[in-house]
């Protein structure tokens, strides 16, 4: 897969991509790790060249041109971050943030603001994205259909259309490129987090602005909580002005661990996810195993529904860990409908196809056949 560099003219794969974006002045500068800029604040020895600066971010929420001012504005590593991740999504920018709930909620105050409160969103999502537009917390209203009700659900109020594919935690699929065509003029916002752009890119297909709980595959070790919107230009200037009003800002370390984890992004997700794609064929087989649901995008994501005691499955694994989150070098198993998602209705719930025996399985880089050797004995 070619990875087009913005304005130009060359193409890099995007395994070059995953490694050299956001690094590209290092060697000038006589550096080969990234540095890491702690700094909360700058010296300003031109405070009225600062000052217009300012006016001017305050105005279309661009980056000020020139030396960082201070930490709520931008920071350079986390800038080198936002670089590396629109670069793998192919978009113009992106706007990092403290978690991937942030960044969510970055995007509805966003286009709130612009008096468009109404949101069509497809169940299922992510738990607390749910949560957050079901309980109108940001002042959103939300219509919720299938992928073939969204356009009839557009009101003129209507600023965003959210959809995850694969889907938390079902993996259900939506075709993006007819749902963006059915959006019109309204942005199509795509929760890429378990595909990631290695499997899936979804501003090829139409979508306007893609979300990632960075805290997953782009961080991949379980150390860093973040979360980050690849988009345009335009919508990102307002998602900096939303970050620097709210605070929701990533600490400069996490951005550094996440351009550290893009590097070795592509890796970790093709390993992890033929490990998954072979457990989710013997798993379909088992009789012990009710129903697999495994994407065709493929990924490192399994979620399966069992005859037994779903609990007795977590509480027999000895070598998956029984957790919460996803996306590590280690093997992660939960019970969405305990815990990921059971803030959300258990109507609504089910309705979305989150069985209360359903399974959701994170693999990670361990041998497929410990794997499964845990799983076989966790199953009984």
């Amino acid at each position: 897969m070619d990875v087009r560099m913005g304005t130009r003219s060359t193409t890099r794969a995007l395994d070059t991509e995953a490694v050299h974006a956001g690094r590209d002045d290092l060697a000038r500068q006589g550096l080969h790790a990234p540095p890491i800029d702690l700094s909360t604040t700058y010296p300003a020895f031109d405070s009225r060249g600062e000052a217009a600066r300012i006016d001017a971010f305050a105005a279309t929420g661009a980056q000020p041109d020139g030396p960082p001012v201070y930490g709520r504005l931008g920071n350079p590593t986390v800038a080198r971050f936002e670089t590396a991740l629109a670069r793998l999504e192919g978009t113009e920018t992106a706007v990092a943030f403290a978690s991937g709930m942030a960044a969510l909620s970055a995007v509805l105050l966003a286009r709130g603001s612009m008096g468009l409160r109404h949101v069509v969103a497809v169940r299922p999502l992510y738990g607390c994205s749910d949560h957050l537009l079901t309980a109108g917390l940001l002042g959103s209203e939300v219509t919720w259909t299938d992928p073939a009700g969204v356009a009839d659900a557009l009101r003129p109020d209507t600023g965003l259309v959210l959809v995850e594919s694969p889907a938390n935690p079902t993996l259900a699929e939506v075709d993006l490129r007819a749902l963006a065509r059915d959006c019109g003029s309204v942005p199509l916002l795509v929760d890429n987090t378990f595909a990631t752009p290695v499997l899936q890119r979804p501003a090829e297909h139409g979508a306007r602005m893609v979300l990632h709980s960075a805290t997953k595959y782009l961080g991949g070790h379980g150390d860093v909580l973040a979360g980050v919107v690849a988009c345009d230009e335009e919508s990102a200037g307002r998602l900096r002005q939303i970050r620097f009003a709210t605070g929701g800002v990533l600490h400069p370390l996490a951005g550094y661990l996440l351009l550290r984890g893009l590097s070795t992004l592509p890796v970790r997700v093709r390993a992890a996810s033929a490990s998954a794609a072979e457990l989710a064929r013997r798993l379909t087989a088992d009789p012990r195993v009710a129903r697999v649901h495994y994407p065709r995008v493929g990924g490192a994501m399994v979620s399966f529904e069992v005859y037994g005691d779903p609990h007795e499955v977590i509480g027999g694994v000895r070598l998956i860990t029984p957790a919460v989150s996803l996306g590590s070098v280690d093997s992660l198993i939960q019970h969405p409908a305990s815990i990921s998602h059971r803030i959300v209705d258990a109507g609504d719930r089910r309705a979305a196809g989150v069985d209360d025996r359903l399974l959701r399985l994170s693999v990670g880089l361990e041998d497929v056949e410990d794997l499964w050797a845990d799983l076989d004995g966790a199953l009984g």
